[in-house]
């Protein structure tokens, strides 16, 4: 995968958080994950087609996705992982990825995303045809967001 692929899944994550969330999401150390990993709690998939096809796991922990609810509904208290929360973080990782998908029509590559799917639980395996690359998230007072990049170019 291509280097230049990373940045915009990075410039619409920060720029949605801060919207969402009113803070600023600090890029931490960048990785490579191997195939199959295993995640905590919760994990929102979004599959990616057209020049680029795989796909985007967003992994976060139950707080941190309860504080990002509460921010997205007006700073109402979330005691827990509800329906409508799930639905608010899965909402989350849609616009970020529906931002992303405008960096690269900018770019002149076009792709497509896939409605969001919202996995809780401990020890989520997940399997990747691609190289992962991670890229963590820290949000000042929330918590971390680590989004999994597994894309490859279609030729």
């Amino acid at each position: 995968m291509k280097v230049e692929y990373i940045n915009p899944f990075i410039e619409a994550a920060q720029s949605v958080i801060k919207i969402l969330c009113g803070i600023d999401a600090v890029l931490g150390k960048v990785y490579l994950r191997s195939s199959p990993f295993s995640v905590n709690q919760v994990v929102i998939m979004i599959g990616v087609i057209g020049r680029i096809k795989g796909q985007v796991c967003f992994e976060l922990s139950i707080e941190t996705a309860k504080k990002i609810a509460s921010s997205m509904m007006g700073g109402m208290p979330v005691a827990e992982l509800d329906e409508i929360s799930k639905s608010a973080v899965s909402e989350m990782g849609n616009m970020i990825m529906g931002n992303t998908t405008t960096i690269f029509a900018n770019k002149s590559i076009s792709i497509d995303i896939t409605p969001p799917s919202l996995l809780t639980g401990e020890k989520i395996e997940i399997s990747n045809k691609f190289s992962t690359i991670v890229v963590p998230l820290e949000l000042e007072g929330v918590g971390t967001i680590s989004i999994n990049v597994a894309v490859e170019e279609v030729l």
